[in-house]
C-alpha cells in the first residue's frame, strides 16, 4: 500500500499526510511540482519530527511518477464512480490524491485504475485531502490487515 500526492499546494496538508504515512508505516510519493516551495526545512516544519520516520519518494513530473507504479492506481475523486468502503483493496494499491484546489487533470483521471468517492451530504463540495487520505487509507488497510501491531498491547 502506498499514498501519493499529485502536485499537492497546501503545504500543511502535505505535513499532515507525511506524518500519517510515517506513524502508519505506509510510503508516500510526491508528484511535483508542488504549488509551494518543498524544501527539507519547510518539509520538517510542516510534519515536525516525523519527516525523518517517513518513507519518501519525490518525484519530478507525472511522468516521471509512472515508471515506478507497480500496483493498481485508485484515484480519490469527487467525481469518482466507487464509494471507497465498497472497493476491494489489495496490498499493492497506491492511492492517489489531486491537488486541493484543483484535482488533477484529465490525463491522470483516465489513466487510474478505479476513481474511488467518499460519499457525503448533498451541497458539500469536498473534504480536506489530508482527511480524505486519512480515511481512504485507513479503510484500505483496515481491509488488507495493513496497521501495524507491534505497538499494541
Amino acid at each position: 500500500m502506498r499514498l501519493a500526492l499529485y502536485q499537492p499546494d497546501i503545504p500543511q496538508n502535505t505535513g499532515t499526510l507525511v506524518r500519517l504515512c510515517a506513524c502508519l508505516g505506509v510510503p508516500l510519493d510526491i508528484i511535483e511540482p508542488c504549488g509551494f516551495t518543498f524544501t527539507d526545512k519547510q518539509l520538517r516544519r510542516a510534519a515536525m519530527d516525523y519527516a525523518e520516520r517517513a518513507e519518501l519518494r519525490r518525484h519530478d513530473s507525472w511522468s516521471d511518477f509512472l515508471p515506478g507504479l507497480n500496483g493498481r492506481l485508485l484515484l480519490a475523486s469527487t467525481k469518482g464512480a466507487v464509494p471507497y468502503a465498497d472497493f476491494a483493496f489489495r496490498n499493492e494499491d497506491i492511492i492517489l490524491l489531486g491537488q486541493e484546489q484543483s484535482g488533477v487533470p484529465e490525463e491522470v483521471h483516465a489513466r487510474a485504475d478505479a476513481r474511488l468517492v467518499i460519499p457525503m451530504q448533498a451541497g458539500a463540495r469536498s473534504l480536506n485531502i489530508a482527511v480524505a487520505g486519512a480515511m481512504i487509507l485507513g479503510e484500505a488497510l483496515r481491509q488488507t490487515d495493513g496497521f501495524a501491531t507491534d505497538g499494541l498491547t
